[in-house]
């Protein structure tokens, strides 16, 4: 069983740790704008964010759950938890083998062509290292709305 509940400044330690952990982007981490998933003992057990961008754009970003709570609705719940609270469009950016977690809740994959400008220039770096939106296994700009 997990709650949610805004994180406090206390937490910011323990998301920058769980970031790391599952090796997803570490920047942007202000936990003023984070959700947590905690645990009966309110000890965090996964946590996301939505991050405003210079060009206007909302990303639902830092998803990450503890590996021993996956499977066990806390991504689901921090997802419906922004999205209820976030009108669209909103955007995120996620590796290809989570395209189809994402598309469940309403999200698509966008071209190239589409792309604001904050997204576009995250294709541009995660092509440099071979991770790009060509890439069967890099990332994938997707939004809802």
């Amino acid at each position: 069983m997990f709650v949610l509940r805004p994180a406090r400044k206390e937490d910011a330690a323990a998301i920058r740790k769980l970031i790391h952990q599952v090796g997803i982007n570490p920047t942007g981490l202000d936990w003023r704008r984070f959700t947590l998933a905690v645990d009966d003992r309110d000890q965090m057990v996964g946590c996301a964010q939505v991050k405003p961008h210079g060009d206007g754009t909302r990303e639902l970003a830092s998803l990450a759950v503890q590996p021993g709570w996956r499977g066990q609705g806390v991504g689901r719940g921090l997802i419906e938890h922004f999205l209820e609270r976030n009108p669209p469009p909103l955007y995120l950016t996620c590796r290809s083998r989570l395209q189809p977690l994402y598309e469940k809740f309403g999200f698509q994959t966008l071209p190239k062509a589409e792309l604001p400008p904050y997204f576009r220039r995250i294709a541009r770096l995660a092509g440099l290292f071979g991770r790009g939106l060509d890439s069967p296994d890099g990332l994938r700009v997707m939004r809802r709305g």
